[in-house]
């Protein structure tokens, strides 16, 4: 006879209340045929209240070394408990990546984009750009020639 550990639903409705029991596989959820009741779980109560999980560690070991598997669910109610080492969380496939041909032309549209940017940033400083005013550059023969009084004071 295959044993599991599982949740067994009571309460009435939209208000869950399970019992944690050992019994036959084989045996519908809630058919009674129950071997052993080891623990209760509250849903309703907030996750942090110590009357959410009653669990009786003693039994679930006890049933387990016998070859009673848990339910998922009871599984990471024991695994909270430190009775079993908790499962690892699988590692995401590469399917939520993008394709290398999708990265090629993400790529390649970047590198485009970042030309034309280039481009329009080099018109832009070339149509900024002030034109260079010489200064004028005074030569001997633009000076003012000196006044005959100028020249007689000296």
């Amino acid at each position: 006879m295959a044993v599991v550990i599982r949740l067994a639903r009571h309460g009435a409705k939209k208000r869950p209340y399970y019992h944690i029991v050992v019994m036959d596989s084989r045996s519908a959820r809630d058919s009674g045929n129950v071997l052993e009741t080891i623990g209760k779980y509250n849903p309703m109560v907030a996750k942090d209240h110590a009357d959410r999980i009653k669990l009786d560690a003693d039994k679930a070991k006890a049933w387990m070394s016998k070859g009673a598997k848990p339910s998922d669910r009871v599984y990471k109610f024991l695994a909270n408990a430190g009775i079993v080492a908790a499962k690892p969380h699988p590692t995401q496939t590469k399917k939520d990546k993008p394709s290398e041909k999708t990265l090629m032309k993400i790529k390649d549209k970047e590198t485009k984009l970042a030309k034309i940017a280039e481009a329009k940033a080099a018109a832009k400083a070339e149509t900024e750009k002030p034109a260079e005013v010489e200064a004028p550059v005074e030569t001997p023969a633009e000076q003012p020639a000196e006044t005959p009084a100028e020249v007689a004071a000296e």
